[in-house]
């Protein structure tokens, strides 16, 4: 359960790393090559997902590399977010003020939900285009 006073580190989730490492196997008979690079990038996303973590706090989002926070989002400087594809969650997306972010889905999808409709659901903009920050930007 996400409480709004205290940070929450969501947990990883090591599907999507998983599942890009077994799309190499059925590769390999058609290609070499296509196989050997979606298995290394299917081994980059194992590797980031066991190193990368995300905390959100009560005022901003922090990336951690292992026990060392690398990056700290200000959700003041947020201006919108997304889930994409939402049945299989693959890819996380979030505009701020200077610069956009996507970070594929290597944690728990639902708590990252959770967290972010807990934090900045205001933000939320659907595929529809409401709250697009071209919206938020005339406010």
């Amino acid at each position: 359960m996400v409480k709004p006073d205290s940070a929450y580190l969501l947990t990883p989730d090591f599907r999507l790393s998983l599942a890009v490492l077994g799309l190499a196997i059925p590769l390999f008979w058609l290609s070499l090559w296509a196989a050997l690079f979606v298995g290394l990038f299917g081994l980059f996303l194992l590797v980031q997902t066991a190193l990368i973590g995300l905390a959100f706090t009560k005022t901003s989002l922090q990336v951690y590399s292992g026990p060392k926070r690398i990056r700290d989002f200000p959700y003041a400087e947020w201006q919108s977010w997304q889930i994409f594809w939402p049945p299989l969650p693959i890819l996380f997306f979030f505009r701020e003020r200077k610069s956009i972010h996507f970070l594929p889905m290597l944690f728990n999808p639902a708590e990252l939900k959770i967290c972010l409709e807990t934090r900045v659901g205001h933000l939320h903009s659907s595929p529809a285009g409401t709250g697009s920050p071209a919206a938020a930007d005339s406010e």
